[in-house]
């Protein structure tokens, strides 16, 4: 079977040795009170939580699977003791504002349990996921009465959310979508009555909660063509007088993954809502969901690798499989823990240090966060600002692709018995191969990188990233600042080279452009972490070295391969090969 346990200390290393974000969320508004011992509380509590409760419930889950009944969808049993101790807990609303049920916690701490909780299921994860991403384009776009109505009990995780966004002739282009919305006709011109069908419906209905709030996408009568006709709508499973709304799950998705989570095909035959947000104004006000929901799948992917990677290493440490290349390690025993083979060693080394650095990652990212919204306005709001918005899609695929990787990794290590259902590795793979596809594939992911936030202003985003990369690198082990030198110096080189290619060079060389900045985000991150180890004198501390080396070693050589690749697409497009049939 798997293992799991929650990394408290590895979450406390990066936010008192690493981050030090006592001192970068001093003096922001409402975080006055917050201070180490309470965010370690908080962890230690949701580590409780996701080991005792959570966990134990992911394999049943993904046995037993959501069903549609003509009811509605039932969730598995193991999922409804887990989500009734998430609940009483409220850590769904953790970092959310407490004018409307939340706690006010930082983000960062919220990242960091967010993760113990995909770590633990990636199926139960998409609940609370889902709701603090519609919790926050609620409470940003909506009227204050639809906020006073509707995100308290999100907040505690009473109700829970979803996006309906997809349909079955528009995915990534929402402008070619049919959902309408017409006046309700009751006279006071409040609510609408949405038609139409959604499909790959996360969470969309199921028996944990007594409401879901659905955030549609619709066209008004009068919307113009495209997605500057596409208003946002508030569509509850149950309205406030108690009566069933007007929509039904048609279908369940047959799924490779993801079974105790029920992806639905949803239909709206004349369903209440509320607008959210102007007329017309729907796509910006979704995107405060969907950012928030890009940065939370790029967490699922590293909460699943933290699982594979530990299930990996505890098994190859008890593993006996022959004996090491230079003798016998344990001449004690019949054969060696196959931890001893180079190969298994390199494989659970390179899922640890992706999943670390992409902690780092994720945890530095939400510290900025936290100084986006709570700071005044002016130039480190703005710097703040900027580095989330070009952090985000590394964030989301490094997180995903890396998180993919290690979960393959760890089925390698385990051989036939990565393979069967008894260790619980092939569903890690199953489940967490989706977080690279949803929410924007990965390579959507990169091309809003390379086109929305290296292009404009003369790469002012990419600009502020290298500066910070290139004050620390002096304190680095020497080795690591050394490959990481050469990689800040291919990024610059990508930056200066990406006005003078064609739109298409561009998007030819752009998966490869964002892992290029992965390694240069990933890296840093490794290097400020191994800074941060020296000071220490603890064998955790010299792991953490050792595992900063083997990210320089075995990953950021792979950014001369990308460079070669980008500078070739930029400067010569790309002629692929015919797609055509006989």
């Amino acid at each position: 079977m798997t293992v799991y346990a929650a990394p408290v200390r590895d979450m406390r290393f990066l936010l008192h040795e690493v981050l030090d974000v006592s001192t970068a969320l001093a003096g922001l508004p409402g975080l006055a009170e917050v201070d180490a011992g309470l965010v370690d509380a908080v962890l230690a509590e949701a580590a409780k939580v996701c080991e005792g409760a959570v966990f134990p419930a992911n394999a049943a889950g993904d046995r037993e699977g959501a069903r549609l009944t003509p009811a509605g969808v039932v969730m598995p049993a193991a999922f409804h003791d887990a989500y009734r101790q998430w609940a009483e807990g409220a850590w769904t609303g953790i970092a959310l504002d407490p004018a409307y049920g939340g706690q006010g916690l930082p983000r960062v701490v919220d990242f960091l349990v967010t993760e113990m909780v995909c770590g633990a299921s990636l199926a139960f994860s998409i609940l609370p996921g889902l709701t603090r991403g519609a919790w926050q384009a609620i409470a940003a776009h909506a009227s204050d009465d639809l906020k006073r109505r509707w995100l308290p009990k999100m907040a505690t995780g009473e109700w829970t959310g979803a996006m309906a966004l997809t349909e079955p002739q528009c995915g990534t282009d929402l402008g070619l979508l049919r959902t309408r919305a017409e006046p309700d006709g009751d006279g006071d011109g409040d609510t609408w009555r949405l038609t139409g069908s959604k499909m790959f419906i996360s969470a969309a209905d199921h028996d944990l909660t007594d409401n879901v709030v659905h955030l549609v996408l619709a066209r008004l009568p009068d919307a113009p063509p495209g997605t500057r006709g596409i208003s946002l709508f508030l569509v509850p499973k149950v309205l406030p007088d108690g009566r069933r709304n007007g929509w039904s799950v048609g279908s369940l998705e047959e799924k490779m993954g993801l079974h105790a989570s029920p992806t639905c095909v949803v239909n709206y035959d004349g369903a209440v809502g509320w607008l959210v947000g102007e007329p017309h104004r729907g796509l910006p006000a979704m995107f405060t969901m969907m950012n928030d929901e890009r940065l939370f799948v790029g967490i699922q992917g590293i909460g699943a690798a933290e699982c594979a990677w530990q299930t990996a290493a505890a098994y190859a440490a008890e593993r006996l499989q022959g004996r090491a290349p230079d003798g016998p390690s344990r001449p004690d025993l019949p054969a060696d823990p196959i931890i001893h083979h180079p190969d298994v060693a390199r494989m659970v080394a390179i899922a640890r240090a992706t999943t670390e650095g992409g902690r780092a990652l994720a945890a530095w990212v939400a510290v900025q966060l936290d100084r986006a919204e709570r700071l005044p306005a002016g130039p480190e709001r703005e710097a703040a600002d900027d580095l989330v918005a070009l952090l985000t899609p590394v964030v989301k695929a490094a997180g995903t692709d890396f998180g993919f990787d290690a979960c393959v990794l760890a089925q390698q290590v385990l051989g036939g018995h990565g393979y069967v259902r008894e260790w619980g590795v092939e569903q890690l793979v199953r489940d967490v191969r989706v977080t690279q596809i949803y929410e924007g594939t990965n390579g959507v992911q990169a091309l809003d990188l390379v086109g929305r936030k290296l292009l404009p202003d003369g790469g002012r985003l990419p600009r502020r990233l290298s500066a910070l990369v290139d004050a620390d690198l002096p304190a680095m082990p020497p080795a690591l600042a050394d490959r990481l030198r050469r990689v800040l110096a291919a990024a610059a080189r990508t930056v200066d080279d990406l006005p003078a290619a064609s739109a298409t060079a561009r998007a030819a060389a752009a998966t490869d452009i964002l892992r290029l900045f992965a390694l240069l985000s990933y890296g840093w991150m490794w290097g400020r972490m191994a800074t941060a180890a020296a000071r220490g004198g603890e064998p955790f501390h010299a792991d953490k070295q050792a595992t900063a080396a083997a990210f320089a070693r075995l990953l950021l050589p792979e950014a001369e391969t990308l460079a070669a690749r980008i500078g070739a697409a930029l400067a010569e497009g790309q002629d692929w090969p015919s797609a055509a049939t006989a």
